[in-house]
């Protein structure tokens, strides 16, 4: 099953920048051959469902494994049967509906 998701992973017990942590999870979810749009506080992800939870499991291992001693995280997620719809059709529909007549 098709699914599209926000994901922000915030490892804590690091210190104030997590940059470093944000680019392994990225690394991470590319390595799993989904696709991703980063933005300021999280990232959107699209995938097999199956493919990006594994995935998001990951993510906790490698950052636990450069020392992050607590993660939090913030998952929202949707599937859709009717129709296959990505992530830029979403924001698309959007844009259409702002832009002028």
């Amino acid at each position: 099953m098709k699914v599209i998701a926000d994901l922000c992973v915030v490892p804590m017990g690091v210190g104030v920048s997590v940059s470093k942590y944000v680019t392994a999870c990225e690394n991470v979810l590319k390595e799993a051959g989904l696709k991703t749009k980063l933005h300021a506080y999280g990232t959107n992800i699209e995938g097999e469902w199956d493919t990006m939870f594994d995935a998001i499991k990951r993510c906790h291992e490698v950052v636990h494994q450069m020392g992050a001693p607590r993660i939090t995280t913030t998952l929202k997620f949707g599937t859709r049967i009717d129709r296959n719809q990505t992530m830029e059709d979403k924001v698309d529909s959007v844009q259409k509906q702002l832009a002028p007549e």
